[in-house]
């Protein structure tokens, strides 16, 4: 046997294109989701300051889906099934309305996304995600036709925008949960088993839509995507419809 065909030896040689080092998928949507970010930001501000507008004008939600990348990726009733551009389903879960929100999503992301995309495959985990992004907005829009999202006594409107990552994080979340239900996380420096995290925070996602308080169309959207994935990952051979799992797939690598 030569020594490039021993296994510790093939496996320093495995990578993406080129040479380039076999990132995780969770590890590239982080790096994708803070490079949409910063671009946004940027564009952003030459817009503003192009007009002599203060860049924190971006805060307000309505006006920051208006200018910079956001407004061609945003997603909302009017923009996605009455303009007939569907393509902002996936866009805008790259899109995020400011740092904080950007933050807590990628730690979110970091948290379950490596558990997930080792049990199920990186080709599958990365359709996963997409998926439970999409049913995030699909959720929404049930759930605002049925009249539910009325937050502080108003009903938002058709072109009201949705970012975010969260609905695909809940998914994963969920996903998480349900292949290592016992795992402990911190949360405020106590240990909690990962089922009970998941499913409180459905919970509260549940009692915020429902009970009309703050942001609930955004809770409408963590509903969908946690709802899919659940029913994803206790059915996962349906992921094999797209994406079949192969004999030499990443996950198999990282377990050996």
């Amino acid at each position: 046997m030569g020594i490039y065909d021993r296994d510790y030896i093939r496996t320093r040689q495995r990578g993406g294109v080129g040479r380039l080092p076999m990132w995780s998928v969770t590890t590239w949507l982080i790096v994708l989701n803070v490079a949409v970010y910063i671009a946004d930001w940027l564009t952003k501000a030459r817009e503003l300051a192009a007009h002599h507008f203060p860049i924190g004008l971006a805060a307000d939600p309505r006006l920051a889906a208006s200018i910079g990348i956001a407004r061609y990726c945003y997603f909302s009733i009017d923009t996605a099934f009455r303009g007939h551009q569907p393509w902002r389903l996936i866009t805008c879960q790259f899109v995020h309305a400011g740092i904080l929100h950007l933050g807590m999503n990628m730690i979110g992301l970091w948290i379950f996304g490596e558990l997930v995309e080792r049990r199920i495959g990186r080709r599958r985990y990365a359709f996963f995600y997409l998926l439970c992004g999409i049913a995030g907005p699909f959720m929404y829009t049930a759930l605002w036709t049925l009249g539910y999202l009325t937050p502080i006594g108003y009903m938002p409107h058709a072109d009201t925008p949705l970012v975010g990552a969260s609905a695909g994080i809940f998914g994963v979340m969920l996903a998480a949960a349900y292949l290592e239900p016992g795992r402990l996380i911190y949360v405020y420096f106590f240990e909690v088993p990962l089922k009970y995290f998941a499913w409180f925070m459905v919970a509260l996602a549940a009692y915020t839509v429902f009970a009309h308080g703050e942001n609930a169309g955004g809770q409408a959207a963590h509903l969908g995507g946690a709802l899919l994935g659940y029913v994803l990952i206790r059915h996962d051979s349906a992921l094999n419809l797209v994406v079949k799992r192969r004999g030499k797939d990443w996950s198999r690598d990282m377990n050996r």
